[in-house]
This record gives structure tokens, sequence and C-alpha cells, in this order.
């Protein structure tokens, strides 16, 4: 459970300093996911948690 709490404060570190860092290069960015089809999204979102849930297992195992 420890691991989650961390895994969690890490993500948010990393969102916010991106948006801290590029505030409007974030905007952009944003406003560019509504020009891609949902289709595409979920295959990508499901490639990364495939690819975090294979660093996961590499490193707990």
């Amino acid at each position: 459970m420890k691991e989650l709490v961390i895994a969690f404060g890490l993500f948010l570190f990393v969102e916010g300093i991106l948006y801290a860092l590029f505030p409007s290069k974030m905007k952009s960015m944003l406003l560019k996911l509504n020009e891609v089809n949902n289709g595409q999204l979920r295959t990508g979102g499901l490639i990364f948690a495939i690819i975090g849930f294979i660093i996961i297992w590499y490193l707990k195992g």
C-alpha cells in the first residue's frame, strides 16, 4: 500500500512540474486532445498501462 501512495505522489509531482514549467505548452497539448479520436486515446492508454505494469512487475519480481 505504501508503494501505491508513493506512486500516486510521484504522478502528482510529475504532472505538477509539467504544468508549472510549461503552462502554455500543456494548454495547447490538452486542446489537441479534441482532435484525437477515442480509439487512438484508448489504444495509447492501454499501451502505457501495459508498459507501466511490465515495469512494476519487473521491479517487484
